[in-house]
């Protein structure tokens, strides 16, 4: 029988939608008409099965062409694909960007976290029609917010200035200023010192002989030359680590890989930065994403994948735009497919785009999503080295990390490696926003301070003073004027109790309420726990109430000192027993904030 969760039934543009993705319904068993023979012989069980990676596809082409995702729509993907009307929902109700209490063809999300925040951009301050977002992942040009216009196509951009002026006159049709060239966000752009940055803004992002004019795939050929064993050897004598925040060795990730006999092996990009304060790696895709590309394919010839996946964040339009297009030249070329530049070697990737979830920033969230399921963690072990996406031998690296490959294949690990520090090896990107008079993206060797990544920024704006700075984004921790000769590595900001995470550096000035900073930090992380274990999902409602006690004084039976000491507690009981980062690290930057006295 058909399982329905209602009797509503899918709009016209709805089921347009959901075609445009399945083609059009064949039989009765794929949402077509019911025949006689239907009545007695089921079909498609392993292409029902096959269906299941394409929810978030699904519900994204609904979402964008009718503005929501409508219980109606929900029944026709559920008789296209045979997933139950309630895992339908449930998966749709997991994402903060499948609008599904009414049609909204025109939606602004506008950005109330770190940057935007620092720089006015509050839940209070929002007009009616404007939805108050976690961080977009554009805070070089805070305050931002996206745009989302329904239609077909639809129409995804972001708004730049989205002061409430700018706000009021989008909300009411007003189109929005182009946005800025991705150039803009790489203040060193044309410096001779950069690695990892030196084609941006200095060739045409979808140009692909322009990138080879400037040694694209000369690394990839370095690979083919060296062999699969020889490429691992090169990235572990360069001692390149995770760029994500988990600082995890890559050569040992990609030889654990390599080395399962379990096949197909998956290669997958954790481009789904979505930690307040981040945006190196969009900026990355925006502006090279021939490297990102390369890269992929070197790792995936690495470690014996055929196939890969970019999890791209659903708030990154200009990115999927520019890599999907990207990806289209590289296949055309030879440089995806069959027999890649006669090595014999095939690999391809596609894109799974994201749909608003913090959470699957998380390596085995990301497995879950891509797979169509809601984006929930999972527990290791086992690791994903041996049971990963499809529970089959994966490799994670996010885009940061992947670029390394190129440089370190082009001048050698040994050599690639003796630069920065003992424990911080090569080059590092920084995400400077906030107080700063150029923020942006910045590529500096490891163990650059944070005084001169600062001064790199052209200082503070405004001859103010340094009140605090962000390290690691909401995940991080707070740091006061007195670490600014603090060197920028792994092994000293451990020391210092602090953490790099994934390259945030947003720095508040004297002007900044940072008892409201630290508030809406500990909102953040109840509104994006995934609530699959109990440590988090009230863990991070208990802290929240508790901190909110604190600074309201609503509590007088209980001193102050008490309170501080459950708010500790409930930090540690969080960082000890929960499944996940997203818990384990939740307290960070509120526990670094009592220390250097924001609430006192």
């Amino acid at each position: 029988m058909d399982l329905v969760i209602s009797s509503a039934t899918a709009s016209t543009i709805e089921r347009a939608a959901i075609d445009a993705v399945l083609g059009p319904a064949t039989d009765g068993w794929r949402g077509g008409e019911r025949t006689e023979a239907d009545h007695h012989v089921a079909r498609a069980g392993q292409a029902f099965r096959d269906l299941r990676p394409r929810l978030l596809e699904l519900l994204h082409a609904v979402n964008d062409a009718a503005g929501w995702v409508s219980p109606g729509a929900v029944n026709e993907i559920s008789l296209r694909t045979d997933i139950a009307p309630a895992e339908v929902f449930s998966v749709a109700s997991f994402y903060a960007l499948f609008h599904l209490a009414g049609p909204d063809l025109r939606q602004l999300h506008v950005c109330v976290d770190a940057a935007c925040r620092a720089a006015g951009s509050t839940d209070s301050s929002l007009p009616a029609g404007a939805h108050a977002s976690p961080c977009l992942g554009a805070c070089e040009r805070a305050p931002v917010a996206l745009l989302i216009e329904a239609g077909t196509p639809a129409v995804h951009s972001l708004v730049e200035n989205a002061i409430p002026t700018t706000i009021d006159a989008v909300l009411a049709g007003a189109t929005p200023i182009p946005e800025s060239a991705v150039a803009a966000s790489v203040p060193q752009s044309g410096s001779a010192d950069l690695v990892l940055l030196r084609r941006i803004g200095q060739v045409d992002p979808l140009s692909l002989d322009d990138y080879r004019a400037h040694s694209g795939y000369e690394a990839l050929q370095r690979a083919f030359a060296l062999g699969t064993t020889a490429t691992i050897d090169e990235v572990t004598a360069a001692k390149l680590v995770g760029r994500g925040g988990a600082a995890f060795p890559t050569g040992r990730k990609w030889a654990a890989v390599a080395g399962q006999p379990v096949f197909p092996h998956h290669l997958v990009c954790n481009a789904d930065e979505s930690e307040p304060g981040t945006f190196k790696d969009r900026v990355v895709m925006e502006g090279d994403p021939f490297s990102l590309i390369e890269a992929m394919t070197i790792a995936a010839f690495a470690t014996g994948c055929a196939h890969g996946w970019i999890y791209l964040r659903g708030e990154y339009p200009r990115a999927m735009a520019t890599l999907q297009a990207a990806l289209v030249a590289a296949r055309s070329a030879g440089l995806l497919g069959d027999d890649i530049l006669g090595s014999g070697f095939s690999f391809d990737i596609e894109i799974t785009r994201g749909a608003g979830a913090y959470i699957c920033g998380e390596e085995t969230a990301i497995f879950n999503s891509i797979e169509g399921y809601r984006g929930e963690p999972r527990n290791k072990p086992p690791f994903p080295v041996e049971k990963g996406l499809f529970n089959k031998p994966t490799v994670v690296n996010n885009v940061e990390t992947l670029i390394n490959v190129l440089p370190i294949l082009l001048e050698g690990g040994a050599a690639y490696g003796a630069r920065g520090t003992e424990g911080s090896a090569g080059q590092k990107l920084f995400c400077l926003s906030g107080a700063v008079r150029r923020p942006g993206v910045y590529e500096v060797t490891y163990g650059a301070t944070l005084r001169e990544l600062i001064e790199l920024g052209g200082g503070l704006v405004e001859s103010r003073s340094v009140q605090a700075v962000l390290l690691g984004g909401a995940a991080g921790s707070f740091v006061g004027p007195g670490s600014l000769d603090m060197p920028l590595t792994m092994e000293a900001t451990r020391a210092a109790g602090a953490s790099l995470g994934s390259g945030v550096v947003c720095v508040y000035d004297d002007k900044v309420d940072m008892v409201d900073q630290v508030r809406r930090i500990a909102a953040f992380f109840r509104n994006e726990s995934c609530g699959q274990c109990v440590p988090c999902r009230v863990g991070t409602v208990r802290q929240q109430e508790t901190l909110t006690r604190i600074v309201t004084g609503t509590r007088p039976d209980r001193s102050r000192a008490d309170e501080l000491a459950l708010l500790s507690d409930l930090g540690q009981v969080m960082k000890d027993a929960s499944i996940c980062g997203l818990g384990q690290t939740a307290h960070n930057a509120i526990d670094s904030a009592i220390k250097l006295g924001v609430l006192s």
